[in-house]
């Protein structure tokens, strides 16, 4: 796995911590709550602009944002006391599937 890919699934990752931390600062009222998000989101962006420069845009956008939601779905269901019924469930799978997929047909930008 080349470095680009490194940094767009770290970028992902880190979308997860900052999807999730955000429902703690209660709309940037809350200080430190909202200095965390916003430190996870700026690292998430940065990283995810620098796989950019390698990775096709959509490609690199869907694979983050597809890390993303499936990460805080998954969080949520484990976590958070959110429904885990089976057609949620069958949801996360499909945009897994889908992050799979753009993985295995990406091309380098040109």
């Amino acid at each position: 796995m080349n470095t680009a890919w490194i940094y767009l699934v770290i970028a992902g990752l880190l979308e997860i911590v900052w999807a999730v931390g955000l429902k703690s600062t209660e709309g940037f009222t809350r200080l430190w709550p909202s200095v965390f998000t916003l430190t996870f989101m700026f690292a998430s962006f940065l990283l995810l602009s620098l796989a950019m420069k390698h990775l096709p845009v959509g490609t690199a956008y869907a694979v983050w944002t597809g890390i993303g939601a499936a990460g805080a779905a998954i969080i949520g269901m484990l976590f958070l006391g959110e429904s885990r019924e089976l057609a949620r469930v069958a949801c996360v799978v499909l945009i897994v599937s889908g992050v799979v997929g753009l993985k295995l047909l990406a091309k380098p930008a040109v």
